[in-house]
């Protein structure tokens, strides 16, 4: 899909796609079975990059947070490589390349998968929050973004799960992450098997 390039200009999202939220609700499911012959594409990524925690106005997302502190960055773990996604320029910029998906769980599938997200919070950016909220904040603004992403894929039928059982420390140091950014969970998308 990306050929290596350093930064992958993802096309604008298709916001006038999918299913009812009914009927994502009733077919929101956890896969933990992946065909590893498939790719997503380009407009998929996009898509679901997009549904997690894109813009739909000038300064809001698609997912809100807590006291608007946005504390999140989303690294995407493809077969070509590591990127962060940069939501202002909607564009995937390469971190590392080779096949890192292994990195991002514990669990075979992860492997399998087309894409795997490793959803960071930055603490620096929840200073408005009392400090021993922040942590309890920062997984409950994950976890809305992890469900706008598993309502994404039921509409596309597409497979995903979240994950907390990953090497935290081993992917903050691959990241090369500031000291106020953590790793908070993990997200696997992919075709279903």
């Amino acid at each position: 899909m990306t050929n290596g390039a350093k930064t992958i200009q993802l096309p604008q999202p298709q916001k006038d796609s999918g299913k009812s939220i009914s009927y994502c609700l009733q077919n929101r499911t956890s896969t933990k079975e992946f065909d590893n012959t498939k790719t997503l594409s380009e407009q998929q990524i996009a898509n679901i990059l997009w549904a997690a925690y894109g813009f739909n106005r000038a300064d809001k997302r698609t997912a809100p947070s807590a006291m608007n502190c946005q504390e999140f960055t989303m690294y995407v773990f493809l077969p070509e490589g590591i990127y962060r996604w940069n939501d202002t320029q909607n564009e995937l910029v390469l971190i590392e390349e080779g096949d890192l998906r292994y990195l991002t769980g514990g669990q075979d599938y992860v492997a399998d998968a087309a894409m795997n997200i490793v959803y960071v919070a930055d603490y620096a950016k929840m200073e408005s929050i009392a400090k021993e909220s922040q942590v309890a904040m920062a997984y409950a603004d994950c976890g809305l973004i992890a469900q706008n992403v598993y309502l994404y894929c039921a509409s596309e039928n597409l497979g995903c799960v979240i994950r907390g059982y990953i090497d935290r420390p081993t992917v903050e140091k691959r990241l090369n992450l500031h000291t106020s950014s953590k790793v908070i969970l993990s997200q696997t998308i992919g075709f279903k098997k």
